[in-house]
């Protein structure tokens, strides 16, 4: 009984864990890179993170790449008069210390230009990427695919 229950934590604990998905870099803790299923034939995808800086110095995403796609891109969305608007931001994201930004619809994200081939919702192995930071360097994460329109399980309520 006790092996038993000792098993079922374990799991519990390690399907929780394959959920989160986590990564780091330096003082850098990337947190749930995820992406939005496409339709066939779809040209661009978003990508949306968490990522917490631990250190004393300001960091910043500058780039990235992902197999997937032909180019990876840092973008803003913001509303300016009643608009939504999307720009490209050639330097970056600051992640200062302490601090966690979150990419996240509707804000700072990622954009997977030239899409090569379709993301598929629960898509297993998990579609790779790089981030690359302007002092911790670059590291390689996994997009979990989540519904069109969708958001990461563990942020649904």
């Amino acid at each position: 009984m006790i092996r038993n229950c000792l098993f079922a934590i374990a799991f519990t604990f390690a399907a929780s864990a394959a959920q989160a998905h986590e990564y780091q870099v330096g003082s850098l803790k990337i947190g749930h890179p995820w992406a939005r299923a496409t339709p066939k034939g779809a040209a661009v995808a978003g990508g949306y993170l968490k990522i917490t800086n631990t250190g004393k110095e300001a960091d910043r995403l500058i780039g990235g790449s992902a197999a997937f796609a032909g180019r990876f891109e840092i973008h803003e969305m913001s509303h300016e008069g009643g608009v939504m608007k999307m720009r490209p931001l050639p330097k970056g994201v600051e992640i200062k210390p302490g601090e966690t930004v979150e990419l996240k619809p509707g804000s700072f994200h990622v954009m997977f230009m030239e899409l090569k081939e379709p993301l598929v919702k629960d898509q297993k192995p998990r579609p790779k990427g790089t981030l690359v930071f302007e002092k911790a360097g670059t590291v390689e994460v996994g997009y979990a695919v989540e519904a069109v329109g969708g958001a990461p399980q563990e942020h649904k309520h």
